[in-house]
């Protein structure tokens, strides 16, 4: 789903509406009768629902998802609403991958022609769109954590033979050769036995 249908009128309700759900408890299923009992009962709130489906909050038969679970930890709820606005409207995120209002005519223009409707109905679907990002921190998503440096295993280290000379593969096997040289002044005892060890090898 790249950029859902789903819009409000009441569009200047949802950071509120948000909050309630960030500071309540989930319930079994998300209904309409739900909704009135969180105080909002007007035709135009009824689109809420369909929102939050569109937004992975809710499963097709209103029932909470992980992502509406995660969202009410305060700490991590502004990251899980740009997590589900970047694949909600994931359209939209590649004309601008930070919208902000001077882009709202280009994205009027998408909805429009996206959903074929009128100019209205577009201005109204942008119009959801910016309340719910109001609610997101796009910038919590490109917070990479640090990478810790892997320590080498102890079969890497032994697969590093003293010689600095690079095991043969044979056969898929890795083959560990360490060779002890010989405690003496005499160069040429060492160039023919690295000689030996090239010829032999490789």
């Amino acid at each position: 789903m790249g950029l859902p249908s789903t819009y409000t009128n009441a569009y200047g309700k949802l950071g509120e509406f948000f909050h309630r759900l960030r500071d309540g408890q989930a319930p079994e299923r998300f209904t309409q009768e739900h909704l009135k009992d969180l105080g909002y009962t007007s035709k135009n709130h009824r689109a809420f629902i369909p929102i939050m489906k569109s937004l992975g909050f809710l499963t097709p038969d209103g029932q909470p998802t992980n992502r509406y679970n995660e969202y009410r930890s305060h700490s991590s709820s502004q990251r899980v609403m740009a997590e589900a606005l970047k694949d909600a409207y994931s359209d939209i995120f590649l004309i601008k991958s930070h919208p902000t209002p001077a882009d709202k005519p280009a994205i009027e223009g998408k909805f429009k022609s996206y959903h074929n409707v009128s100019d209205s109905v577009a201005k109204i679907m942008t119009s959801t769109f910016f309340a719910l990002l109001n609610l997101a921190d796009l910038n919590a998503l490109n917070k990479s954590k640090p990478v810790e440096p892997e320590n080498a295993s102890t079969e890497d280290q032994q697969a590093k033979p003293e010689s600095g000379v690079q095991p043969p593969v044979l056969g898929g096997l890795h083959y560990n050769i360490q060779i002890h040289l010989p405690a003496t002044k005499d160069v040429e005892v060492y160039n023919a036995i690295f000689k030996s060890l090239k010829e032999n090898l490789y």
